[in-house]
């Protein structure tokens, strides 16, 4: 996902020069490179060991990270539609397309899935133990929202844009209020038990996520609505006044989860001072993904205002961004070489017996 939207970026930043638009390129290739690898190894630990499967699941932390699996393949979907599209064609636009569904379909699944697992497993959660990580499967359905909307604007069919854009819609209500109810416990728990501890501490960068491209996807909602709701006749019969209308709301929406956003981080930020020196972990990845999609959204409002402020105070967020990427992949190269960033602690769960078989060696507590 930081890889994903760095390469998102710096195509999108106000301020860009050619340099930046074939560092966008590197980026995406090396966030597929990333993203294959990954996924390619996911899928043959668990054909590998299958009982890890529902050890995992039954972890309440190391199960709602399912969610940052369609939240990196969306940020794929994307870079196909600034980059690929405008090169190769229409037969590329149905490839994203088709990207996009699969992306939507795993997205909502996630999210649903990963709620009700929540709600009905055995273990009871202690509020002590709620972190902003709870939010990750639920904003992997507001991503997939966003990417749809970037996915309608290119669609020739102004019908195929129609549905595109209602289910989007649809996604994006499915997730944002359960973002904000989340948030609402999440604040509870700061209120009541403090800050996280220190290996937790960036974590409370994570509301930016939600907040961010929550605000990011009801705008470009909204912007393509305008275009796409006259030519279908939808809301008849003042389709241009429905387009205006969605417009207009959700430049409004999305202001006001800007100005949400905008608290967390000035708290993120404070949490972050205060906690440190804290130790470098996988965690520190947190940093970037919910920074970045708060950093497009600033942009976006900047450019349909149009506002120089919120496209300076965007350029500044994401080269913020691109240097907090350097740092946590120097932190991660460092980590994997002593390997002791990649670890399973959900695996100390396994049965005894998987154990003694030798299926699993338990004892290091890593990942096969």
């Amino acid at each position: 996902m930081g890889t994903g939207i760095v390469s998102v970026l710096l195509y999108f930043i106000p301020f860009h020069a050619r340099w930046t638009y074939y560092l966008s390129i590197i980026f995406f290739v090396l966030n597929i490179a990333i993203f294959s690898l990954a996924l390619l190894t996911t899928i043959l630990r668990y054909a590998l060991y299958p009982e890890i499967w529902s050890v995992m699941i039954d972890d309440p932390r190391a199960s709602l990270f399912l969610g940052t699996i369609p939240m990196a393949f969306a940020t794929i979907i994307e870079m196909v539609v600034f980059i690929c599209v405008p090169v190769w064609g229409e037969w590329c636009i149905t490839f994203a397309w088709a990207l996009w569904m699969i992306d939507a379909v795993a997205s909502a699944g996630v999210t649903i899935s990963l709620v009700f697992i929540l709600i009905s497993s055995e273990n009871t959660t202690q509020l002590s133990a709620i972190t902003a990580v709870q939010l990750l499967p639920i904003a992997a359905t507001i991503v997939a929202a966003g990417t749809g909307a970037e996915v309608a604007e290119v669609l020739p069919n102004p019908n195929h844009a129609l549905g595109t854009i209602m289910t989007s819609y649809v996604l994006w209500g499915m997730a944002m209020p359960l973002a904000m109810t989340v948030l609402v416990i999440y604040f509870h728990r700061l209120a009541v038990h403090k800050l996280p501890p220190r290996e937790l501490i960036v974590s409370c960068f994570l509301p930016l996520g939600p907040l961010g491209f929550g605000g990011y996807t009801i705008m470009y909602l909204g912007m393509v609505a305008r275009k796409v709701l006259p030519q279908t006749g939808t809301l008849p019969p003042n389709s241009e006044l429905a387009g205006e209308v969605l417009y207009v709301l959700g430049f409004i929406v999305a202001l006001v989860l800007w100005g949400f956003g905008l608290m967390w981080l000035a708290i993120a930020v404070a949490a972050i001072y205060r906690s440190r020196p804290f130790p470098f972990n996988m965690g520190w990845w947190g940093f970037t993904f919910p920074l970045g999609v708060y950093s497009a959204s600033t942009i976006q409002i900047g450019l349909e205002m149009p506002s120089l402020f919120f496209k300076v105070l965007g350029t500044i967020f994401s080269v913020c961004v691109v240097l907090l990427w350097v740092v946590v992949a120097l932190g991660t190269v460092r980590g994997a070489k002593s390997g002791e960033l990649f670890n399973a602690p959900c695996l100390a769960n396994l049965p005894v017996e998987l154990v003694d078989k030798g299926k699993v060696e338990k004892s290091s507590g890593k990942a096969a």
